[in-house]
């Protein structure tokens, strides 16, 4: 890097300081760098041409402004709901409160809970955006229904709709309530939809006004008008579509650089064949977890991004100590899928960690004799007993009436068909350990570290790499607001790198963003 600056840069002057003589070498490039806001020429040492020029690159600028406008947010960065309140109201509060959206991890949670949360979040935040998550809920649709109908109550304006393969009456009686036009004619949805997807089958569906037959129920029960009916036709189900890699929980673990392209390739035929006022928008998920993959989605046209695992071993997250700890040592190779507790029926996979845990092994298990026997009572005595001794830690019976007592308060239509299917009965009781897995991890319970569900993508790995040596390694210094700045200015920086190579200029690694303190990273955010 020395020889070449010497050779064909040898000054860095900055564009709006002409009164401050210019500095020379390596150091004076390094220095520059990181001050995003402020462009500056690379230039020949007699001073009579520019070599290069590296642009401005402010954090506002990464995406596409229109969604920080729609969505009145600062940056083009938000954190994503992880389920069991994960994404807890703390992290929501402090993306707020520095000008970047976060969703309220409300999947699994029972309703008393999600509405503490939207009552504290309404009255911290006030006019601040949040939003919360939306799960689709096959086995327990009520439960669903009953989600949607909270947030429309509560005066919810924006979701998170995440595991949706088709959209349902829930999703479209949240996204048309309240649709009216202004007296110019344009058309006003108070409640938005982000739809994270992986598919783009399901993308299209997003992307294409409400189903016409859901709109007729809807009608029928007079919860729509003739007229909003109408104007519903002409809006998407999702103005905001986030392409989901390969990511922690729930994913189809889809390569981002073949996800993105397509997504957008979509984004502009949806938006050509509609016609929307509204303007169709992409982000990115999976695998966001350093300046090099923000910069990377951002270069491929993505409108926002989005990080999950990476917030979940921030000290503001709703797991426990223990978890963060064993985050902060998760290398890239340490995943693999597992049966989820959610759609385990159907033998949809989460995404997860398998270092320190059995979980993965335990329930792919119990997968594994789900499909092999109609009921409970057909196991072998001697498999019985080792799901009793290591998985359960209690009798089958004591674990029914646990499983019963549960749906009782939840869904008590499953304890019905529990009755009359024995299978069904079998897959609650194995839903009992897959769904208590999850809570031992939250609660850091010691006595049940090895059955812990840690969802988890490859993103953490990657990100412990990039802190290693750094202020962040450690999971105490871990805070939401100073990652996600931290990964919004070296994308930042990344790009401006991008702009002198290629113009010619040789770069070294040297000059890669490493993190950076929060005063320093304030400085340069100037």
């Amino acid at each position: 890097m020395e020889k070449n600056v010497k050779k064909t840069a040898g000054m860095v002057a900055e564009k709006e300081s002409n009164s401050k003589p210019a500095r020379l070498g390596e150091e004076a490039l390094k220095e520059a760098i990181p001050y995003i806001r402020k462009p500056f020429y690379i230039v020949s040492k007699n001073g009579r041409y520019a070599e290069a020029y590296a642009p401005a690159c402010p954090l506002e600028n990464l995406g596409d402004p229109d969604f920080c406008q729609d969505h009145s947010i600062r940056y083009p960065y938000y954190a994503g709901s992880m389920a069991q309140g994960i994404s807890s109201a703390e992290i929501v509060e402090k993306m707020a409160e520095a000008g970047m959206l976060g969703f309220f991890g409300a999947a699994g949670l029972p309703l008393k809970t999600i509405e503490a949360a939207i009552e504290r979040l309404s009255q911290n935040l006030g006019n601040k955006p949040f939003g919360f998550n939306l799960i689709h809920s096959p086995n327990e649709p009520k439960l669903e229904a009953a989600t949607a109908d909270l947030y429309i109550r509560k005066g919810i304006r924006l979701i998170e709709a995440s595991a949706y393969l088709e959209i349902n009456l829930p999703l479209v009686r949240y996204r048309v309530h309240g649709i009216h036009s202004d007296p110019s004619g344009k058309i006003i949805t108070p409640n938005r939809i982000i739809a994270k997807v992986s598919r783009v089958e399901v993308a299209t569906k997003f992307f294409s006004p409400p189903p016409e037959n859901l709109l007729q129920e809807l009608l029928k029960s007079g919860e729509i008008s003739e007229e909003q009916a109408s104007l519903a036709q002409k809006i998407p189900m999702a103005q905001d579509i986030t392409a989901e890699a390969d990511s922690g929980g729930h994913t189809d673990n889809r390569p981002a650089l073949a996800l993105i392209p397509s997504m957008l390739a979509l984004c502009d035929r949806m938006q050509s064949k509609y016609n929307y006022s509204q303007k169709l928008r992409v982000g990115a998920a999976g695998g966001i977890a350093t300046p090099a993959s923000a910069a990377a989605a951002f270069s491929m046209g993505a409108a926002y991004i989005v990080t999950g695992s990476v917030n979940q071993a921030c000290v503001e997250s709703g797991t426990s100590d223990a978890v963060r700890e064993v985050l902060a040592q998760t290398e890239q190779a340490d995943m693999v899928m597992a049966p989820a507790a959610d759609m385990f029926e159907m033998g949809v996979k989460v995404q997860v960690l398998k270092r320190g845990t059995m979980f993965p092994m335990r329930a792919a298990k119990l997968y594994e004799l789900y499909n092999s026997y109609a009921k409970i009572e057909d196991i072998p005595a001697s498999q019985r007993s080792m799901l009793e001794k290591n998985f359960f830690r209690a009798g089958v019976d004591e674990i029914w009436e646990q499983t019963r007592k549960y749906f009782e308060e939840r869904d008590n239509t499953q304890i019905a068909s529990a009755e009359k299917n024995p299978k069904h009965k079998m897959a609650l009781i194995f839903r009992w350990y897959l769904g208590q897995t999850a809570h031992w991890a939250i609660s850091g319970d010691p006595a049940r570290k090895i059955d812990c569900q840690i969802w988890c993508g490859p993103a953490m790995g990657a990100f412990n790499e990039w802190v290693k040596g750094t202020g962040l390694e450690k999971a105490s210094n871990r805070k939401v607001v100073s990652v996600a700045l931290n990964i919004l200015h070296g994308a930042a920086v990344m790009m401006r790198l991008s702009a002198l190579r290629s113009q010619g200029v040789n770069l070294v690694s040297e000059l890669s963003p490493r993190p950076i303190d929060e005063s320093s990273l304030k400085d340069y955010l100037k």
